[in-house]
């Protein structure tokens, strides 16, 4: 099973309280392991701009930097990635990890989303979900995890608080009938 492209829904009884309500988009997947990035956690009073200051790279407009800085997951903190429409691809490398979504992680997309030039839609975050070798497919064989697609408007949308229950509602599932514990048959 490859999940390459698709979206990770946190159980309640997750565990571990980083992953709490979680959704995670997965970069890749396959025999070696996964990498996702977390695209419903907002770093608090973290913006763009932040990172701009600290690079000194000057935004053309003022609004550019407001965009929210995301918790992408608990490996490599200082790291950053962007997940974003496929209308872009880095002039240095990006990874196209569907038709429509790419993942960059070099300096030269900052310095384009602070120009304008950027990623029509994206979302910027700091560290990334991993995992080993079966580690995710035990997780989910443990009921830890739901899987669905990725639609661009839940992975982009506004409403990051809202993103759990709309991606639990893709599936038919309301977060109201989860119960907090999970078996297995």
């Amino acid at each position: 099973m490859d999940l390459t492209g698709k979206l990770l829904i946190a159980m309640p009884d997750m565990g571990d309280p980083r992953f709490e309500h979680s959704v995670v988009f997965l970069c890749s997947h396959g025999k070696d392991g996964a990498m996702g990035l977390i695209v419903n956690k907002p770093a608090a009073e973290l913006r763009l701009i932040d990172l701009l200051r600290q690079l000194d790279i000057k935004p053309d407009q003022p609004e550019r930097g407001q965009m929210p800085v995301y918790f992408g997951g608990p490996v490599e903190t200082a790291r950053g990635f962007v997940l974003h429409s496929s209308d872009y691809d880095s002039s240095l490398h990006s990874m196209e990890v569907s038709e429509v979504f790419r993942m960059t992680a070099t300096l030269d997309i900052l310095e384009d989303i602070a120009s304008g030039n950027g990623p029509q839609r994206a979302l910027l975050m700091l560290g990334y979900a991993g995992w080993g070798q079966g580690q995710l497919e035990a997780e989910i064989a443990m009921n830890g995890w739901l899987t669905t697609d990725a639609d661009p408007d839940l992975v982009f949308g506004p409403s990051d608080g809202g993103k759990w229950e709309a991606a639990l509602k893709t599936l038919g599932v309301d977060p109201l009938s989860l119960s907090a514990s999970a078996g297995r048959a």
